[in-house]
């Protein structure tokens, strides 16, 4: 067999070859078949380029919404209907407010725990509810209090109750899985990146207080 007939199957087999197609063009190529023992090595080396090609890599899923978060509530500002998934990962506080009550003041350590801790990843929450006869029925009312007078920054929600068996969604399952719904206003739930409660806090809690912001920093994890 000469020398001349592997060179033409040499040259003739291009660099990049990978598909059984290649394989056959490659035999066609070689054309006489005297010369397909010569073609061997080549069709042998495509075959098992082709056998050894990984398979693509299965598609990531995307992160699934806890329950905790998978539904809508209407925002304070203009009643527009808010996913609350878009807070999935997050860590969140979650309080029931009133502008009518010895603790609403409390307005102010919120928005400052939300502006010392946001970049890290908190979300305070805040729900208005005339529950305990503190809440005004106007929503331009409580906008203008929490917004302009204590300049919250952190999403305000539509006034719901926030107890019993007319408690808004979020509510009812924070009340579910803590064993403790709202006694007051500014009660307060620390929520993990999991969508799971970690802790119920009373009005007494400040949003200051040593607990709470030990309990806050550890929820979000190292900087």
């Amino acid at each position: 067999m000469s020398e001349g007939g592997g060179a033409e199957c040499a040259v003739a087999a291009p660099a990049a070859a990978t598909q059984p197609a290649r394989a056959l063009a490659a035999v066609h190529h070689c054309g006489m078949k005297s010369k397909l023992l010569a073609c061997l090595p080549l069709l042998l080396a495509v075959a098992s380029a082709h056998a050894q090609k990984p398979a693509p890599a299965p598609a990531v899923p995307a992160a699934a919404c806890p329950a905790l978060l998978n539904q809508s509530l209407p925002r304070l500002q203009d009643d527009k209907p808010q996913n609350l998934c878009q807070y999935s990962g997050k860590v969140l506080l979650v309080v029931n407010t009133a502008s009518y009550c010895g603790f609403t003041p409390q307005y102010e350590g919120l928005e400052a725990l939300h502006a010392k801790y946001a970049a890290r990843g908190l979300v305070v929450m805040g729900f208005p509810s005339n529950d305990f006869n503190q809440e005004s029925g106007d929503s331009k009312k409580i906008a203008e209090l929490c917004f302009n007078t204590y300049g919250v920054k952190f999403p305000m929600f539509a006034s719901s109750p926030v107890r019993g068996k007319d408690a808004n969604p979020l509510f009812a399952q924070l009340a579910h899985a803590t064993g403790k719904q709202p006694s007051w206003n500014f009660n307060k739930y620390l929520v993990g990146r999991d969508g799971k409660p970690i802790a119920h806090y009373g009005s007494t809690t400040s949003p200051s207080s040593k607990d709470l912001t030990a309990a806050l920093e550890k929820a979000l994890g190292p900087q």
